[in-house]
């Protein structure tokens, strides 16, 4: 096995990427709707929202999934990323109701909790042998605030110090921001010192103020999504972005999403991974919205790996759209697939029904199966490692 380590601003992705992809592009014929983004890309002219529109109602999915993967393979080659982690959701209880989310309950619930920081460290104790981060997201507890998650981040580094901690979406932060009567940036602050490691990208979902009012209103807006990273970017805190879609958006507020997450990025360098997921319907929680079909996922994904030269790492969330649709999108442009997991609860009380008793040896063979070279990594992409899963024996035939 060989190891190496990258820049947290680089990780792991080729400096000089953009002459690789024009290598591999330059010689192909590609077809009369993609050859003036192909264009753009060999002058290096960054795409807009009508080119991505054109991703969107271009009818050659493996065409553009070709395009997809030779972005990919320009900036990390055949690597296709994963780490060991387990999530630990920390409370279920929230001040809000979102339409789209089966995870939220109120505080009189029969099924609502709320883990204390010694149940929450016992969880985290049955899977610490074997996991390197620990990502936790939950609701809006009416009463935790910043000092609350402070002591509980101090607790579990100083329990586990070989754990870093992904925890607390946009809104949780404003959230504790408000109830801890602290501005975003000193929350943060107290955040970071006491071991939060990074922010996962959770809370985007279409960064269009409209959509926002009927699907999640009174979350974060649009812009102080934007904001609240881009203060976490300015101490130091890497982070996800997301995008739900597959509710009500339109594919122009898809693009629109991801040029806003784009320019952010180019501005402060802090987002490592995008995350595009689509919304698991049932017939209650958002009845106008559909179901995302594998052809759709595929493109979104491919979409997001030809627009967002800005962010490095694009996701195949396996938790959300299952292994084999992650083995595929490893094919379209994504290059990372999460982790173990482990345990999970706000995607499979909305319908996941991906396993969650993977280990490293079974991600390793999702990844072989795709085609590409597995590569276990740390939280902020900055310690890598080729993983070579071990060898099953030979069933000998029974006779």
């Amino acid at each position: 096995m060989s190891n190496w380590e990258s820049a947290m601003i680089d990780a792991d992705r080729n400096k000089d990427w953009r002459e690789r992809l024009k290598a591999s592009i330059s010689h192909i014929k590609w077809s009369e709707s993609l050859q003036p983004i192909v264009d753009k890309i060999m002058t290096n002219i960054q795409l807009d929202v009508e080119d991505g529109c054109v991703l969107f109602e271009t009818n050659n999915l493996n065409e553009l999934g070709h395009l997809a993967n030779l972005h990919k393979i320009a900036m990390f080659g055949n690597h296709a990323y994963f780490n060991s982690n387990v999530h630990i959701n920390q409370t279920n209880i929230c001040v809000l109701a979102c339409r789209f989310c089966a995870f939220r309950r109120g505080p009189k619930a029969s099924d609502a909790y709320a883990m204390s920081i010694e149940t929450y460290l016992s969880e985290l104790k049955k899977f610490s042998s074997f996991v390197n981060e620990v990502h936790s997201v939950g609701g809006l507890h009416p009463e935790w605030d910043v000092d609350h998650y402070c002591d509980l981040f101090r607790k579990v580094k100083e329990v586990h110090p070989h754990i870093s901690i992904k925890a607390l979406t946009a809104v949780e932060i404003k959230h504790l921001s408000q109830v801890s009567s602290l501005s975003i940036k000193d929350t943060l602050l107290k955040l970071r010192d006491a071991g939060l490691t990074s922010l996962p990208g959770g809370g985007a979902e279409i960064l269009d103020d409209d959509v926002r009012q009927i699907i999640c209103n009174g979350k974060e807006s649009s812009q102080e999504y934007l904001d609240i990273h881009e203060t976490a970017h300015a101490i130091g805190l890497p982070s996800n972005c997301t995008m739900l879609f597959g509710t009500i958006e339109t594919a122009k507020q898809r693009v629109e999403h991801m040029i806003q997450l784009r320019d952010l990025a180019a501005r402060t360098k802090g987002f490592q991974c995008f995350v595009p997921y689509p919304f698991l319907p049932d017939s209650t929680r958002l009845p106008m919205a559909q179901l995302s079909t594998g052809q759709e996922i595929l493109r979104v994904i491919a979409i997001s790996r030809i627009m967002l030269d800005s962010i490095p790492h694009i996701k195949a969330y396996r938790m959300n759209i299952g292994d084999s649709m992650a083995e595929l999108a490893l094919q379209y442009g994504a290059d990372d697939i999460d982790g173990t997991v482990k345990q999970e609860s706000i995607m499979h009380l909305a319908g996941s029904k991906t396993p969650l008793d993977y280990g490293v040896n079974q991600l390793a063979k999702l990844v072989t199966r795709s085609g590409n070279i597995p590569v276990k990594r740390n939280t902020i992409y900055t310690e890598f490692e080729e993983f070579v899963p071990a060898k099953q024996p030979r069933r000998l035939p029974v006779v």
